[in-house]
């Protein structure tokens, strides 16, 4: 694949070779115009994948030009993202409208231009991939990894059909996150997605918290009433009320209920969409679970991993939630090193992605400098560990012996690796290993020892 091609446009020329060198070392090809007029002759020479344009120029203003360029006739179809010294709201808000990607002001901030040029051009990708999703890109469960890119194929699978769906995983693996992309893909896209914690259902009240009510102040309608023409979530099953279950399977059986206080019959318009721990597939669940509804419900399992079996989508899952959290909370940005980044990919995350997006958080509302350094995420590391959190959080006696002990061996020899900075002679000495036999044990397991010493 060819590199992509950047215009910088801007009248100081001390930015433009500054922007050229950044870009150039970043793996782009990067021209460069000084005036309007040059970006013009550029543009109908060499089409750009992205353009860097500056408001204030001699001869056109960036607006002009954006404008110009977003006519019909316009000669350049590629995102656009505006810099100026000078900005203001009505000038960020005129060049929205006008089609730019982004605005960013100057003094630039390097790493938050370089996270909008990414963006960009790998906005302007999706435009191009036939056949893309039309769902709106944060809907879509975040990841690139063979683990994510199937459960997502999975659930676009699931989706157009009226099936039941249980959604399997520990707390914090993105349970939420995949029914509303399932909904979000499905017929019912356009209904409400009513949720249901399961937790602050009691039996007492289960009956109107489900169906609803009708007394003399009127009618109070239940979650089913709520998600009709849409779909109905029920976080953690396996922690709903005996008697809410069979409701739950009536109106199922039924397809329809009745108010508490009503006689007349609704129709249960509304697919549901339940999530549960492993254990609520487990047959010797004490009771905690009705046979007709697991069987109702278990028609349609996704599986949701935990975040350590697919830790390489760390780097991006970081990213992502920085790029979220700034826009939605007006934090300051901040970015992870290489290597506090490479040491939460090892990390074993026992709460999951809610783990990372909650460390995430913590680090942008305490600020600092803008690169994340190794340093501060040990201390947040150490700092929030729980005393008694196992190095591997995985039911390991419900694994047979020989996976047991591969995971555990992984786990073990990658913090131990990280610890000794990537070289294998010292690991060796850490872990009272012959060398020759460490590298094949390494190998075996699958630990990148080689990129873990690059990083």
């Amino acid at each position: 694949m060819s590199a992509a091609r950047i215009l910088v446009v801007d009248d100081e020329s001390e930015i433009r070779d500054l922007l050229k060198e950044i870009l150039a070392d970043e793996g782009y090809e990067v021209d460069v115009a000084a005036s309007a007029a040059e970006a013009r002759a550029i543009c109908a020479e060499h089409a750009p994948d992205l353009v860097l344009l500056d408001i204030w120029m001699p001869d056109a203003d960036g607006i002009t030009l954006l404008r110009e360029w977003a006519e019909p006739t316009g000669t350049t179809p590629c995102p656009i993202v505006m810099m100026s010294g000078h900005g203001t709201v009505e000038t960020a808000v005129e060049a929205t409208r006008l089609g730019a990607f982004d605005f960013v002001e100057k003094p630039l901030s390097l790493a938050k231009l370089l996270r909008t040029v990414e963006r960009a051009l790998d906005s302007a990708r999706d435009k191009r991939r036939p056949g893309r999703s039309l769902v709106p890109p944060f809907l879509a469960p975040v990841g690139r990894s063979p683990v994510m890119h199937a459960l997502r194929e999975q659930a676009q699978q699931i989706a157009p059909h009226e099936t039941p769906v249980l959604i399997v995983g520990e707390p914090g693996t993105g349970r939420e996150a995949f029914a509303r992309y399932i909904h979000s893909l499905s017929p019912r896209a356009k209904g409400p997605f009513v949720q249901l914690v399961a937790t602050g259902v009691s039996d007492e009240g289960a009956a109107t918290a489900l169906y609803g009510a009708e007394d003399a102040n009127g009618v109070h309608p239940g979650v089913l009433e709520q998600a009709s023409g849409g779909v109905l979530f029920i976080n953690g099953i396996e922690d709903l009320p005996l008697r809410a279950q069979g409701m739950v399977v009536a109106a199922l059986e039924t397809q329809s209920f009745t108010r508490v206080g009503g006689t007349t019959p609704i129709k249960a318009n509304v697919r549901i969409i339940a999530s549960a721990t492993s254990r609520f597939l487990n047959p010797d669940n004490g009771g905690a679970v009705r046979a007709d509804l697991l069987a109702r419900l278990n028609v349609i399992t996704l599986h949701i991993p935990p975040l350590r079996e697919y830790a390489q989508d760390v780097p991006e899952l970081l990213r992502y939630y920085v790029d979220r959290l700034v826009d939605e909370q007006q934090l300051p940005f901040r970015r992870f090193s290489v290597a506090a980044q490479n040491r939460l990919r090892n990390y074993p995350w026992p709460g999951n992605v809610r783990e990372l997006k909650n460390l995430v958080q913590r680090l942008l509302i305490l600020g600092g400098e803008e690169e994340i350094k190794l340093e501060e995420i040990e201390r947040e590391l150490a700092i929030h560990a729980p005393a008694n959190e196992p190095l591997v959080k995985q039911d390991l006696l419900a694994l047979p012996l020989r996976e047991a002990r591969e995971h555990f061996e992984r786990a073990y020899l990658q913090q131990q690796l990280i610890l000794c900075n990537g070289k294998v002679g010292q690991l060796a000495k850490r872990v009272g290993m012959e060398r020759t036999h460490l590298y094949r044990k390494l190998r075996s397991l699958g630990v990148d020892f080689r990129q873990l010493a690059e990083d």
